[in-house]
């Protein structure tokens, strides 16, 4: 399987706050990072786990593992019995039946589609095959022309979720989980790790972050990328315990060509590469609604983002535009640590 192509939201940084194992005497282990990863949905999974117990850490990073690769199996398009694969076939002639958890996800795709105005839209998948930023690329702009003839078929409001079922009204018509589905898994990660008796933990599957309690005797610490620095360069921080922190970028997999940069996170209105901002970093509580808001945001631009984000409860979030400017919402003003001045490059 293609992995790179299922999920479009770009690899984030954690910086962990340094800190001491706790001491508990000689019959006791001390309380430590436990850290494994895994390969699934285009990306590193990541979950670290402060524990004595290092072989529930491990026995639980195992579960999580499975239940990525569990929801890959259902959110993927590169497999004919996965849910999206089969709504897609059966594009524009019926219903299909689909997961709960594909539901879910489907449900609050749509209500951030609605939020953005349709700037967040999971039928973008009907450009499959004319952008190419995976293992396929080329580095090559579609004729404008084939990009027309597939906007019609970019409709959220035409991709029906009733009860267990989905369907996509018009043939031609693809949806892709890209820019959600990846929230939704570490969302459940994150509910596993709690159910056996686990408060302090990080999950991280490429910019999707979820961090519960404390690393050591303080909070975890997340660094928001240089769009255009060094790929090991925060130019933020923020301190965050029980939250979620999710980014997109243009930064991961795009090319330039005459000056311009062409990437995967792409305008559905328009079917090209949004052009507003260089990263959109959003925290909040769950997994699910930051990693599409990310997008959804990103796509939405500076201005109309910010506000959108205003205008949300419990979300707040840190945009860095096309100009190299910082924006930040109020609820983050007084938390945010920035560390240096973004690089300006284009």
């Amino acid at each position: 399987m293609r992995r790179a192509e299922l999920m479009l939201t770009v690899t984030m940084f954690v910086v962990t706050a340094a800190a001491c194992s706790t001491t508990t005497g000689d019959t006791h282990p001390a309380a430590h990072l436990v850290e494994q990863s895994h390969a699934a949905m285009g990306s590193d999974v990541h979950v670290a786990v402060w524990t004595a117990d290092e072989a529930a850490a491990k026995s639980a990073s195992d579960a999580v593992f499975r239940e990525f690769d569990r929801l890959e199996a259902l959110m993927t398009v590169w497999r004919d019995d996965s849910d999206i694969q089969r709504l897609n076939a059966a594009a524009g002639d019926h219903a299909v039946r689909i997961s709960p958890e594909v539901r879910d996800v489907l449900q609050v795709a749509r209500q951030v589609s609605e939020w953005t105005g349709g700037k967040f839209d999971v039928t973008f998948g009907a450009l499959s095959g004319l952008w190419k930023f995976d293992h396929d690329q080329d580095d090559t702009i579609p004729d404008r022309s084939e990009i027309a003839k597939r906007l019609p078929l970019i409709d959220y409001r035409a991709l029906d979720v009733v009860g267990d079922t989905a369907f996509l009204r018009r043939k031609g018509m693809r949806a892709h989980l890209g820019g959600i589905g990846k929230g939704y898994a570490v969302e459940r990660a994150v509910t596993l790790l709690r159910q056996r008796g686990f408060k302090d933990f990080m999950v991280q599957a490429g910019g999707d972050l979820y961090v519960a309690g404390h690393h050591g005797d303080r909070p975890w610490r997340a660094g928001i990328r240089d769009p255009r620095g060094p790929s090991d360069r925060s130019f933020a921080a923020l301190e965050l315990t029980d939250g979620t922190f999710s980014t997109s970028g243009d930064y991961e997999r795009f090319f330039m060509k005459d000056g311009r940069r062409y990437h995967h996170i792409l305008d559905p209105e328009r079917g090209e590469p949004a052009a507003g901002c260089r990263s959109v970093t959003i925290v909040t509580e769950k997994a699910t609604l930051a990693d599409a808001l990310s997008t959804g945001v990103f796509v939405l631009g500076p201005t109309s983002g910010m506000a959108l984000i205003e205008r949300l409860p419990d979300v707040e979030g840190v945009i860095v535009s096309a100009r190299n400017e910082i924006l930040i919402s109020s609820g983050l003003k007084q938390r945010l640590i920035l560390l240096a001045p973004p690089t300006d490059a284009p």
